[in-house]
């Protein structure tokens, strides 16, 4: 029981700490965006990964039995764009608002879940998708029935990650975890690539978010490369470790607290306080991902999300 109590606490410190990694990289890529394109700190934030990741398969080879390609395309394709989208936001809207719409990606879990994976929704979800999605009106505010292009995107990043994670739930049968993150990391590092390449054939590409010329990063701009990989890293394995020890459901809800370093590091970088309304809508999405969590307590298999 002491070792259970124990594991729990190391849990939920290790996914306090995983969040503030990631408000940290989005800091720094806030930072970043005043200079060099996303599309370009995507580039840089994933090919960080590509190499962690060949450097491990290097020494222990896949072992898997796979037959499921275009699925894992597809989850590489959604993790790319939703990170894209993200990056992009970060320029435009406060930190904190950024990170509120990635969040609202359990919301539309639970929903592709149901529909393509046939899971069956809680009553608690019902509730949590209209409780998410006003929460989602409230941070956005939109003109009458249209949204303006930041907020658009920033739910974009919520149900692009969210379909990357639903489909990682079937890749899992047939895929060594290695190749799935690869297979995000891998696009997310050639398609920019790619997408830079093509930009100075097509017209009005300065600063939008699908082409962008390369722009070489001079003085602090690499050490603020550098931060974004190394705590976007630390992140990843502080939160696997926190999976690893605590339950899903618990620690799921504790990282939404990244939303709240997200928004103290906004306002130390210049983001204005968020207004009432705004706030009342981030506590609603965090309370959505929350009851959309937390049946998972119970569940006695207790399956770990990504």
């Amino acid at each position: 029981m002491r070792k259970k109590i124990k594991n729990m606490d190391r849990g939920i410190l290790l996914m306090l700490l995983a969040s503030l990694s990631f408000a940290m990289m989005g800091g720094f890529a806030k930072l970043l965006t005043d200079s060099l394109p996303p599309l370009e700190i995507t580039f840089f934030r994933n090919i960080t990964g590509v190499i962690l990741v060949g450097i491990t398969l290097w020494k222990i080879p896949l072992k898997q039995k796979g037959g499921k390609p275009f699925l894992l395309l597809f989850r590489g394709t959604m993790g790319f764009l939703a990170l894209l989208a993200y990056f992009y936001i970060m320029a435009y809207i406060p930190l904190g608002e950024a990170v509120t719409y990635n969040k609202t990606s359990p919301i539309f879990v639970a929903i592709f879940a149901y529909i393509f994976l046939k899971e069956e929704l809680p009553k608690t979800a019902f509730l949590a998708i209209i409780i998410g999605f006003i929460g989602i009106v409230l941070v956005a505010k939109p003109d009458g029935f249209s949204l303006d292009k930041y907020d658009a995107l920033g739910i974009f990043s919520g149900i692009g990650a969210a379909l990357a994670y639903t489909s990682i739930r079937e890749l899992r049968k047939y895929y060594d975890t290695r190749a799935i993150v690869l297979s995000f990391m891998g696009i997310g590092t050639i398609g920019p690539i790619i997408l830079m390449s093509l930009a100075p054939f097509v017209e009005h590409s300065e600063g939008d978010m699908l082409f962008a010329e390369f722009i070489m990063p001079i003085g602090n701009e690499w050490f603020m490369i550098l931060a974004v990989g190394v705590f976007a890293t630390i992140s990843q394995l502080l939160m696997t470790k926190a999976y690893e020890l605590t339950k899903a459901g618990i620690v799921g809800t504790i990282s939404y607290s990244n939303i709240v370093f997200a928004i103290i590091i906004g306002m130390i970088l210049g983001d204005p306080i968020p207004d009432i309304w705004t706030f009342l809508g981030i506590i609603l999405v965090i309370i959505s991902g929350i009851l959309v969590t937390v049946p998972k307590v119970s569940n006695k298999k207790d399956v770990k999300n990504n």
